[in-house]
């Protein structure tokens, strides 16, 4: 069966302090992005959806050489749960997983990546949230779980209770979906919160209300989760990369 990556590409990267689009910028001589698309080949995905906007035509660009990759474009920033329904029209007919995935997090592995594929699999899950375990947890999303240890909700950090704070287990931002569970969920997506925006977050949530399989696997390391927004993690990016060669 076919296995597809949606990778968000669409941000600008404002705090970079660059025209680039963020997922341009090099990381060990690479651009951010390629790094991810290495990443989910290497998991099995060989159908490649990279959601552009912002600088949409050098990212396009940049990835002539890359077999395989088909385009989404998401014009307007709307959130991350928008910026997958630009990728709808790709995913139609699509009965195999779907990862989706950051273009800005190239330190993640092909390893871990295949690793919440198999958790999805083994469950036979509506969606599995990657998560990764660090005390330095502070802004990130925090996954819930109940007393026997089963997936609740991610919840965050701005809305969460004092005890909610406290937990180590954090959203990465790496969900694999089964296709048609991520396409229904987008569908039930409302931009009802303060920014007017439509959450990926927000699709666990509603498959698990729905009754369907939703879990949260730790299978990627606090470094692997991490995005590169400034120039000092450009910068720790390089070193994590030149360490691990």
């Amino acid at each position: 069966m076919s296995t597809a990556a949606v990778i968000l590409a669409a941000g600008k990267g404002t705090r970079m302090n660059s025209e680039l689009p963020k997922v341009a910028h090099e990381a060990a001589g690479k651009p951010l992005v390629k790094h991810v698309l290495d990443a989910a080949r290497g998991a099995g995905c060989d159908k490649l959806i990279v959601v552009v906007g912002y600088g949409g035509d050098f990212v396009k660009g940049l990835l002539l050489d890359e077999p395989g990759v088909e385009f989404a474009v998401q014009t307007e920033q709307k959130g991350t749960g928008h910026a997958v329904m630009m990728a709808e029209p790709n995913l139609k007919g699509h009965d195999g997983p779907v990862l989706v995935l950051y273009g800005d997090m190239p330190l993640v592995t092909a390893s871990s990546l295949k690793t919440l594929l198999d958790a999805r699999e083994s469950a036979d899950a509506a969606c599995v949230v990657g998560s990764a375990v660090t005390e330095e947890n502070h802004g990130l999303g925090r996954v819930i779980r109940d007393d026997a240890g089963n997936f609740l909700r991610i919840v965050e950090e701005k809305d969460a209770t004092d005890a909610e704070r406290a937990v180590t287990e954090i959203n990465t931002g790496c969900y694999a979906f089964a296709g048609p569970a991520l396409l229904s969920s987008l569908a039930e997506l409302s931009p009802n919160n303060a920014q007017g925006e439509y959450y990926l977050t927000d699709c666990p949530a509603i498959l698990k209300d729905r009754g369907e399989t939703v879990a949260a696997e730790t299978a990627l390391t606090i470094e692997e989760a991490l995005g590169v927004n400034t120039p000092d993690q450009l910068a720790q990016v390089e070193a994590v990369i030149a360490s691990r060669s």
